[in-house]
């Protein structure tokens, strides 16, 4: 096919990727009986010189889809997945030098946790078994996520994780704020903190020449801080419990630049149990879902610039 002029009108393509979305691959490692899982959903963005086949249909510059698909499946194979930071970076470069065409390319991965079962006693198990190693349970907290991106010379990773919910059934207050005419919220000297955690964190290794951090710690450091912080702090308001859990993970973490949360206060009120003739000394609630507050924010290492778009969901 004839590659087709650029219309002559004032119309231009903007910016423009494309690639193949939600790759489910898990991939199963066999260390003899001892079995360990990795459960990925991958999303592949490439872009570059793809001005043709917007204007004319020309797809001699196209990877398709469908190929990107199978590289997903290929290099879980081939590279196995030691992290989802790790494969994502496989992907990337993979993409980027292989293809002349493409750019850039971005990797977004959600994973999947699983937890070994804990069997019963060993005459409870199955004739012929030892040990059992292979069994698993979908854990259900948070979702991990990571998202790598590649230009041919400079890499970002963020990562992050979301849907982990966490509660403090005290220590928290909740006064002292505006009023005007149409505030019927009563202050609170003891209320339920509950928000479910979306984070987003920057790493600072962007090139091949320096030290690559170690995925899996970094992650499991980084939310070990998040928790802690949430755990530890008494908190006068969600936006004093955000920044602290953001200040815990860059004083501790020195890899990780910048962290953007988004947390929805899941508001619990206390129910009125006087009709019943029921004293209610902060015992039942109501959990509502919705409407609820919602807090976002970055935290950022003095000096660096932020760079994780404000909504994370459209990166």
């Amino acid at each position: 096919m004839t590659a087709v002029s650029r219309p002559s009108r004032p119309v231009v393509l903007g910016q423009n990727q494309y690639g193949k979305a939600e790759n489910r691959v898990v991939r199963i490692t066999r260390d003899g009986d001892t079995h360990h899982i990795k459960d990925l959903n991958v999303s592949v963005a490439l872009s570059g010189d793809m001005e043709d086949v917007h204007y004319s249909g020309s797809n001699a510059n196209v990877l398709p889809t469908d190929t990107t698909k199978n590289t997903v499946y290929a290099f879980a194979k081939e590279y196995g997945i030691e992290s989802a930071e790790q494969f994502g970076i496989h992907l990337a470069r993979h993409f980027v030098t292989s293809q002349e065409p493409i750019h850039r390319a971005r990797i977004r991965i959600e994973e999947y946790s699983w937890e070994r079962i804990a069997t019963s006693d060993s005459n409870s198990r199955f004739i012929g078994s030892d040990e059992v190693n292979h069994s698993f349970a979908r854990t259900g907290q948070e979702l991990r996520t990571a998202q790598i991106t590649y230009d041919g010379e400079s890499w970002e990773v963020v990562s992050g994780l979301k849907d982990l919910t966490v509660m403090n059934s005290t220590n928290s207050e909740f006064w002292g704020y505006v009023k005007d005419r149409y505030t019927t919220l009563k202050e609170a000297y003891d209320r339920i903190l509950c928000t479910d955690v979306s984070a987003a964190w920057r790493y600072n290794w962007t090139s091949d020449d320096e030290r690559m951090p170690n995925w899996e710690r970094s992650y499991a450091q980084a939310k070990k801080h998040i928790l802690q912080a949430f755990a530890e702090t008494y908190s006068l308001s969600l936006q004093q419990t955000l920044y602290q859990m953001g200040s815990r993970v860059i004083n501790h973490r020195g890899e990780i630049d910048e962290i953007r949360f988004s947390l929805p206060n899941n508001h619990h009120f206390l129910v009125d149990l006087e009709p019943f003739g029921l004293k209610n000394d902060n015992e039942v609630y109501f959990a509502a879902d919705r409407p609820y507050g919602l807090i976002e924010a970055t935290v950022l290492r003095d000096g660096v610039e932020p760079r994780i778009p404000v909504d994370h969901t459209n990166l």
